[in-house]
């Protein structure tokens, strides 16, 4: 039986295109294993998948002083090795990684024992951790046109993100149940990560009597943040969190705003739900949802809100437009060489377990 070992962690993003290959691999007759932290949360995501876990020691690489600086190196020496003991126990045929901090020991190890290497870049820009991958990878995978110039003429493929077939499932009917809503008018659903997003919280409630109007809400705003005063309004739905409910909501969904994470917009794509997207600042972050937000732009695929220009009556404006031109979008991003990206990953996978590098 053909052997992988999947890696990647640190953060859902860094773990759920893995759960996504799951079925493709094991239709396929690999062996799955997985190496991640020994506590993080892609020990927890994939307790729920029939996947041998291997925890390793793992250390951050940060762009800013911390103590922890001079500590982590040693974590992640010390990661290598427990990594390349369980990689020769394994004896794969390939290793996958979906990035993190937690891959750079599994891939840099995997590369010592001549174990090919495939990696997969979510954002446009790639991430540190991927960049200390990249060299010694076999076929780097990413989700923008733009990254294919920022990675190696000879490794890069443009191959979107793997998306949970399940996603594609949901049940139209079910959700008009579970929000109360009616069937005669549209939905926009807002989605601001599992943590929710303030900013966008607060002027959704605020755009709210104008957007009620027109449409109904489906608001999953985060842990705690939901506004009691408002749990009476007809026509608006809050969740703290969706789990398996979430098919069901974007099969309702005629128009989704989001936040701009490189997995959740690629869901977005593979679902061809028209979008808003309000990337998080470059205050917060290292910009990457700005770039991932303007990619998504100028192919057409969404519509986008500076968080700094963030109003109530500026979000109204672009859900409107957003809605009445919604299937000039939809036909853009069903054009997309994004798409089909767990075929185009398993076809790498194959081809790396077989021997062939071409």
């Amino acid at each position: 039986m053909k052997k992988i070992v999947l890696t990647g962690g640190g953060t859902a993003g860094h773990v759920t295109p893995n759960i996504a290959l799951l079925p493709a691999l094991t239709e396929a007759g690999f062996e799955i294993h997985y190496i991640g932290s020994y506590d993080g949360i892609e020990k927890r995501l994939m307790e729920d998948y029939k996947v041998s876990y291997y925890g390793i020691a793992t250390g951050k690489f940060r762009r800013y002083f911390a103590l922890k600086n001079f500590t982590d190196p040693l974590r992640v020496i010390k990661g290598y090795g427990e990594a390349r003991k369980i990689l020769k126990q394994l004896r794969p045929d390939v290793v996958f990684s979906k990035g993190g901090f937690v891959s750079v020991p599994v891939v840099r190890a995997a590369h010592s024992l001549g174990i090919p290497c495939i990696i997969h870049e979510s954002d446009m820009t790639p991430g540190l951790a991927n960049k200390l991958c990249i060299p010694v990878a076999q076929k780097v995978c990413c989700n923008f046109p733009e990254t294919l110039k920022m990675l190696p003429a000879d490794k890069a493929v443009l191959t979107g993100s793997p998306i949970r077939a399940e996603l594609r499932q949901g049940n139209r009917i079910a959700a008009l149940d579970l929000c109360g809503f009616t069937a005669n008018k549209p939905v926009v659903m807002v989605i601001g990560g599992s943590l929710g997003a303030a900013s966008i919280n607060k002027t959704v409630r605020e755009a709210l009597p104008s957007l009620l109007e027109d449409f109904q809400i489906i608001h999953i705003c985060g842990k705690e943040k939901v506004d009691n005063l408002l749990l009476n309004v007809p026509g608006y739905k809050q969740f703290e969190y969706v789990k398996a409910e979430l098919k069901d909501l974007f099969a309702l969904a005629d128009v989704v705003i989001s936040r701009a994470g490189a997995n959740a917009i690629c869901e977005l794509l593979a679902l061809k739900k028209p979008n808003v997207l309000i990337p998080l600042s470059a205050r917060s972050s290292r910009g990457d949802q700005i770039l991932n937000a303007r990619s998504f732009e100028s192919q057409g695929f969404s519509l986008v809100i500076d968080e700094d220009d963030l109003i109530d009556t500026l979000l109204v404006e672009k859900v409107h437009e957003i809605y009445f031109s919604r299937q000039i979008y939809m036909d853009a991003m069903g054009k997309s060489d994004q798409l089909g990206s767990i075929q185009t990953i398993m076809k790498l996978i194959e081809k790396a377990a077989a021997g062939s590098v071409s």
